[in-house]
């Protein structure tokens, strides 16, 4: 189970763009890759061609590429840097129920993510 979900911010720990930080686009479970904002960017080639709205140009474009799952890591709110991230149980009390949340936090500082 991937413990990075969508819009988290992480930062790359290897690869090209090491060192590099951004918010989750999305997230391939299935093939245990996240699609990182301004990370991993490739050139892609378009051929000119037909859409729905119409004709379109063909040449470069870049765009982000899936980077996988281990070589990125959850920033800690607190200090800013790669933490690794935790589950605890916290008991909520809402409108005189109590009730059981399960809660993703930084393993670093403690905070709540």
């Amino acid at each position: 189970m991937a413990k990075i979900k969508k819009d988290d911010l992480v930062q790359v720990i290897s690869g090209k763009d090491k060192g590099k930080q951004g918010k989750v686009l999305r997230v391939f479970p299935t093939d245990e890759r996240v699609l990182v904002e301004g990370v991993n960017r490739v050139t892609k080639h378009l051929r000119a061609g037909q859409d729905n709205n119409g004709s379109t140009e063909g040449g470069l474009q870049v765009v982000e590429a899936p980077i996988h799952i281990s070589n990125v890591a959850v920033v800690d709110p607190e200090t800013k840097k790669p933490t690794r991230v935790g589950y605890r149980f916290e008991t909520v009390e809402k409108d005189g129920v109590s009730k059981t949340v399960k809660v993703r936090f930084a393993k670093a500082s403690g905070k709540e993510l």
